[in-house]
């Protein structure tokens, strides 16, 4: 018989290859064990063994003045700093300038003669510490030091190659603006700012991620977000101990109030409008560095179904839509249950001819209608998942011709009838017609247990389905708002901007259910008329 060996242990095999070769296995670096010399000699050693095998990471060391009277040492990350300011406003400037200063130069004045005079970068801190340092040199900072201070000077010379502001990939306008978020936060700060030209919009950045240190960027209006909802904020994000974070849905999941919901707790997009609509009523955005994509909470269900032309069309073509919205959620969730339903124990309901011509339909297919429901709704999934995953050149294209051919093919082989392929197809674009993709997952979700009970129950199951949803729903909580507000509890004022969109005058104050500080939104009675001093001034003209 052939004897199989056992695979090493890693603490094993860590264990032999240390008795081999001790330098052979790597160790994290702990940045606590090192300090900042006064001696310029030893940080550097300290910098080139923390960055050991960083090829990216550049240290140079040199002399400053004319008889070289102090040594300087400088460190930046390739990729991550824009080198024509190093080259031309840091080190050109170093070298010529304290050449000129030579005379004023002794090794215990440089470091003060470089930060207050020599260094032409606008953005210049000091820090004291090792890890400090280090910590700013990964996020596209330079450390200039010099021989003889233990202090680092921290200059801004950020600049990375980044993705240029384009139109938003999701949640698309005919009327509106046009550019979304990108994945640098600098740039995402920057366009809030601009819709918000305030110093009440503050921008708190908090550091996330064992590894990644990311930049999470905490917004809110100061004066009119709930102070409540804002220290939750800050508390949930304090409580975040973790690895890395490369995406705001890594936040989305740890800050959440009910994990196990399949409904999202929490409202992202990529338009500054939307964003600083949000801040406007009360709310508090979370941006994550190296995502478009904002987190705005807290949330209701009705945000949803909310599209950001709502906004800007007439208010009755956006009542008119919105309405369109909310047939279209109740089509994209029960459209397949009901048709389930009624074909298998609820005959009766259907009008004679339309069950005459199902019937003949459904004459030669092999499977009940639970099973034929439940085979097209996992094929159009997979065609779905299947275009989205494939290059864009060929997604859209093998999507729409593999929903046709399939489609076809099953409906010629019998398989499926064609009330069927009807069915799934007018549910498909019912989803598609949702603002929000995380909500329109939610329910393609959970189409499939109300199809179960549906093929099980009838009619019975559903109604069982819907009021364990509504209990739910009812139940859940976004940062401590009513997940149904202003539903349940209801408050008939903010119905305006629920169902319908009332017009900008009508909308005096803020949403009561986010609590926020400031209710007043805008003065009262701004109702557009006639202008009857005009008139009257017109009248006595004459």
């Amino acid at each position: 018989m052939r004897r199989f060996i056992r695979p090493l242990e890693i603490d094993e095999w860590k264990e032999k290859r240390i008795k081999k070769n001790p330098k052979s296995v790597e160790i994290a670096v702990d940045l606590k064990k090192y300090v900042l010399e006064q001696d310029i000699a030893k940080n550097e050693h300290s910098y080139r063994t923390i960055f050991r095998k960083c090829s990216d990471v550049v240290i140079r060391p040199f002399m400053l003045g004319k008889d070289c009277e102090a040594g300087a040492l400088l460190l930046y990350v390739d990729g991550l700093v824009d080198k024509s300011m190093v080259n031309n406003y840091l080190m050109r400037s170093v070298m010529l300038m304290m050449s000129d200063k030579s005379d004023m130069l002794t090794k215990e004045n440089s470091f003060k003669l470089l930060k207050d005079c020599v260094i032409n970068i606008g953005e210049v801190s000091v820090v004291k510490t090792m890890e400090e340092a280090v910590e700013a040199a990964l996020v596209g900072e330079c450390i200039f030091m010099v021989d003889g201070h233990s202090e680092v000077l921290v200059i801004s010379v950020r600049g990375w190659k980044s993705r240029g502001i384009s139109e938003p990939g999701t949640d698309s306008v005919v009327r509106g603006p046009k550019e979304g978020f990108t994945e640098t936060m600098r740039f995402n700060t920057a366009m809030l700012r601009r819709k918000i030209k305030s110093p009440d919009l503050k921008i708190e950045v908090k550091t996330k991620g064992k590894f990644t240190k990311t930049d999470i960027a905490i917004c809110y209006i100061s004066g009119l977000t709930n102070q409540g909802v804002i220290h939750e904020v800050f508390a949930r994000i304090d409580r975040i101990d973790i690895d890395g974070i490369l995406e705001s849905a890594y936040i989305e999941e740890l800050i959440e109030d009910e994990p196990w919901s399949p409904f999202p707790q929490m409202e992202y997009s990529e338009r500054p409008d939307v964003v600083a609509a949000n801040l406007l009523e009360g709310r508090v955005a979370i941006m994550v560095d190296g995502t478009p994509f904002v987190l705005m909470v807290p949330t209701i269900f009705a945000q949803f179904l909310q599209s950001a032309e709502d906004y800007y069309q007439r208010y009755y073509l956006s009542t008119i839509f919105r309405m369109f919205r909310f047939f279209a959620l109740n089509i994209a969730l029960l459209l397949p249950s009901a048709y389930v339903a009624a074909t298998t124990f609820h005959q009766e309901m259907i009008p004679t001819p339309l069950l005459i011509s199902i019937a003949s339909q459904r004459e030669g297919v092999p499977f009940p209608a639970l099973v034929e429901a439940l085979i097209m709704e996992l094929t159009f999934e997979l065609l779905r998942e299947a275009g989205i995953r494939l290059p864009k050149p060929i997604g859209q294209a093998v999507s729409i011709v593999g929903a046709l051919v399939i489609g076809d093919s099953a409906v010629s082989a019998g398989l499926v009838s064609p009330a069927m392929v009807i069915v799934v197809a007018i549910t498909a674009i019912a989803s598609f017609s949702l603002p929000a993709f995380n909500m329109a997952i939610t329910l393609r979700i959970l189409r499939f247990p109300i199809i179960l009970l549906a093929g099980t129950l009838g009619f019975y199951g559903i109604m069982l389905a819907l009021l364990a949803t509504l209990i739910h729903l009812m139940g859940l909580r976004s940062f401590g708002v009513p997940y149904l507000a202003p539903v349940a509890p209801l408050r008939v004022s903010e119905w305006r901007d629920v169902l319908v969109r009332a017009p900008w005058w009508a909308m005096d104050d803020r949403p009561q259910s986010i609590e926020a500080r400031d209710q007043k939104r805008q003065a009262s009675g701004l109702k557009p008329g006639p202008n009857n001093d005009r008139e009257e001034g017109d009248q006595g003209d004459a």
